[in-house]
């Protein structure tokens, strides 16, 4: 999974001052040819896998450690360290072959008691690491049947287990590096690159991993750098200073796309960007008020304004690149008489006022969205909050927010496993009430939840995509969000480098890269 709720974090740089600060300590690598620089917008947030569930740090992290699957360019579930495997009639017994012969970068083997360490650190609820929620809510018992056979027993069916085990938090780490607690700064893992040095603050460095048990990497280094300087971004590429840029500010896409000396690569879009509203605080606990809202907003134009028609309108809280997207789902389209309508109706003809809690990189959004809405008599106050202030009222719970005034957040999500269960029980399952999960506004509907249970354990992909088309409905309909679009994923290179691809959700992965 891959949240983008919280992009915040990243140093923050300006103008050519900033980017010879974030260049500096290139050194006599700025001209040599067997080393990438990929400047992305913000720093990792720590170098084990299992503590982090943030895009740009996953794409740092997957070039120096693997799972027991991955994903391919096309997207299929390939073997990495399992070589093979196969589940029981239940569907909720998977048994995995593992890859012999295997080490981790400190020399030490990735064996079955490896493998069972790794996931253990996930189901001991004390070890409170960021990403361990997804896994205690599937796992039942990891246990070996052997030397180089692991069985994973579920707490129920689970038809995405396999992608479940691709993403970077289900990694495999050295047990000597987790019982050392060395893991948060200095990454062990198993891949075809190993950590040569984490500047905190500045930079991570990666180089090739000469005793790689697969094909060997093709380039000598990585350095990772970041800024959330839009215009940094766009310069470094532009000079060469950075060879891949990451996310790509839409902005600077069509020019990008129409220089010789660059590259625009574009991937399918999996993130949602909406407005989650407050569904147990007045007037959103009216569903003629949240649809009112729905219909005063101007998607195409969101879309035309923010990402320069890099992206599209959202109809559902699926997007297309998700198992379970069904593209009929209409929405919601601009109806500004409507929604005019739908608030008298509520006894509202006057208009309504509502607060929205915003992090910096959102508030345009917002802007935009006060301005469309005013149209319908709505008025949007803007409550600008530095990351940590936002993340404790985003995810503050029904009182909290009550008493701060917080009518709606504006976030997004992206998962990492590209199912919808991993999309939709987070953000609107009752029990997924913030604090606890994701559901910000305690949203909550009953025959809903019915529909994500029978949908996240059946083993019946026909019938789970029936289920899901029905689900979307429903939230569509009770409008729990004001769904606002799908940007695409956008990454720029300089021409000279190829074999780097997004994968969706915006992950860049440069294991294959080279530059010429």
């Amino acid at each position: 999974m891959t949240i983008l709720i919280d992009r915040r974090g990243a140093l923050a740089l300006g103008g050519a001052v900033g980017l010879a600060a974030l260049l500096k300590g290139r050194g006599a690598f700025a001209a040599d040819a067997s080393q990438i620089v990929i400047m992305q917008s913000e720093a990792p947030r720590s170098m084990d896998p299992a503590d982090q569930t943030a895009t740009y740090t996953s794409a740092i992290l997957e070039p120096m450690y693997e799972g027991l699957t991955g994903y391919n360019e096309k997207m299929e579930i390939v073997p990495v360290l399992a070589t093979k495997w196969e589940t029981d009639a239940t569907g909720t017994v998977w048994t995995f072959t593992l890859r012999p012969g295997v080490k981790f970068h400190d020399g030490e083997p990735c064996n079955a008691d490896a493998v069972i360490a790794s996931f253990a650190r996930h189901m001991d609820e004390k070890r409170g690491l960021a990403a361990s929620g997804r896994f205690r809510a599937i796992l039942a018992e990891v246990k070996a049947a052997d030397a180089d056979t692991i069985r994973f027993t579920l707490k129920r069916p689970y038809p995405a287990f396999l992608k479940l085990m691709a993403v970077a938090s289900a990694s495999i780490v050295s047990p000597k590096a987790d019982k050392a607690g060395t893991l948060g700064r200095a990454a062990v893992g198993t891949g075809p690159y190993k950590l040569a040095e984490y500047k905190s603050g500045e930079y991570v460095l990666s180089e090739a991993n000469a005793d790689y048990w697969g094909d060997k990497a093709p380039t000598k280094t990585l350095k990772w750098i970041w800024t959330q300087e839009a215009a940094v971004m766009n310069m470094a590429v532009q000079t060469g200073d950075a060879d891949v840029v990451v996310p790509l500010p839409p902005v600077f896409a069509a020019p990008i796309k129409a220089n010789p000396e660059l590259t625009l690569i574009e991937g399918n879009p999996t993130a949602v960007f909406w407005v989650a509203l407050n569904c147990k605080l007045a007037p959103l606990d009216d569903v003629r008020v949240r649809q009112a809202l729905n219909l005063a907003t101007d998607r195409a134009g969101l879309v035309s304004n923010l990402l320069y028609g890099f992206g599209l309108p959202a109809t559902s809280p699926l997007s297309p690149a998700v198992f379970g997207y069904d593209p009929t789902v209409e929405g919601y389209g601009l109806d500004v008489a409507k929604a005019k309508a739908l608030l008298a109706e509520a006894g509202h003809a006057d208009g309504i006022t509502i607060n929205v809690a915003v992090q910096e990189p959102e508030a345009p959004i917002a802007e935009i969205l006060q301005g469309m809405w005013a149209a319908a008599g709505i008025t949007l106050n803007i409550q600008r909050m530095e990351s940590g202030v936002w993340t404790a009222a985003a995810f503050g719970t029904p009182e909290e927010k009550a008493a701060q005034g917080v009518h709606s957040v504006i976030a997004s999500w992206s998962t990492g496993t590209f199912d919808a269960d991993l999309q939709l029980k987070p953000l609107y399952y009752t029990d997924s009430w913030s604090p606890k999960s994701a559901n910000l506004g305690f949203y909550s509907n009953a025959e809903l939840d019915g529909i994500l249970d029978k949908a996240g354990s059946s083993t019946d992909s026909a019938e789970r995509k029936t289920l899901y088309a029905k689900a979307q409905r429903i939230i569509v309909q009770d409008a729990a969000h004001v769904l606002l679009y799908y940007p695409n994923d956008l990454a720029a290179a300089r021409a000279d480098v190829k074999g780097a691809w997004l994968q969706p959700g915006g992950e860049i992965i440069p294991e294959r890269a080279t530059k010429a």
